[in-house]
């Protein structure tokens, strides 16, 4: 049990950048609380003493603003940031190393007993605002967006958005992207990087727009060598195509980076433009 505690104390600092000190998230942190009567009242209530885990749970909420059922299972490294508005039902299941966010439903469709709640797998985030409803299973390492309404099965790495949930990505039906990689390092941007982290319509066009890159260099190349193979050579003068080093496409952590050290400089009085050997 000790064990237990420990982690979901230690798995604060691995998920939110915020923490500093074991005392403060003791002391602060409402998701950790909740969970904390939650291990209680589900102990309380696998030992039949019912009334007694709801009333266990019924003052949690009323400390947390979170409401979790005594019997839903909940398993280890599980941590709520936030928090506020998170309702778990009484036939909910998580794995190991979830991530829920405040706002998050995790409830039932039906009135009727038995299994009406999600089941989720290990190392699932769902994201604020989130809505997963009914007893349908959510896959080991899927990500569900902010606001999110699911109320279909999730693949495994799976990532779902909008009302209702639709599927934006499936880890197991990824392309070879190792040609996508390759351009997008010599140009600086990181559009897998983007894509597995963040899906968006813009990096999904880059995408795009790489995979065809790679195709029309890999058709150039062959028809050179096939000229050459024919003695013919191309003509003097001809313009060389540009290296793609010279592209002015940056990294999206880079922008970020440069926008907040523009943004420090203005607000420090110029000190983002002092020398190097001035800033320390």
């Amino acid at each position: 049990m000790f064990d237990n505690l420990r982690e979901d104390l230690r798995v604060v600092f691995d998920r939110d950048p915020a923490a500093r000190t074991t005392f403060e998230i003791i002391t602060t942190y409402p998701g950790v609380h909740a969970l904390l009567f939650h291990r209680l009242a589900h102990a309380t209530w696998n030992l039949g003493a019912k009334w007694l885990a709801r009333i266990i749970a019924h003052l949690a909420r009323w400390l947390t603003g979170i409401e979790i059922h005594p019997a839903a299972r909940i398993g280890r490294r599980f941590f709520i940031d936030h928090g506020m508005g998170v309702v778990i039902g009484e036939t909910a299941v998580i794995g190991d190393d979830c991530t829920l966010y405040h706002g998050v439903t995790l409830g039932g469709t039906s009135w009727e007993k038995g299994k009406r709640h999600p089941t989720l797998g290990n190392g699932v985030v769902v994201g604020a605002g989130a809505k997963v409803l009914g007893p349908i299973e959510i896959g080991d390492g899927a990500r569900i967006g902010s606001n999110a309404v699911v109320v279909k099965p999730v693949p495994p790495g799976a990532t779902v958005v909008g009302v209702p949930g639709r599927l934006i990505e499936r880890s197991a039906e990824k392309a070879d992207t190792s040609h996508r990689e390759k351009l997008a390092s010599k140009m600086g941007f990181d559009a897998y990087g983007v894509t597995r982290d963040a899906p968006d319509p813009v990096a999904h066009a880059i995408n795009c727009m790489l995979d065809h890159l790679h195709v029309v260099e890999a058709r150039l190349k062959q028809m050179c060598e096939a000229m050459h193979a024919m003695g013919i050579e191309p003509p003097e003068g001809m313009e060389k195509m540009p290296e793609l080093p010279s592209c002015e496409i940056i990294s999206t952590a880079e922008e970020l980076r440069r926008m907040h050290l523009d943004e420090n400089g203005e607000e420090g009085s110029g000190a983002a433009d002092a020398p190097d050997d001035e800033k320390g």
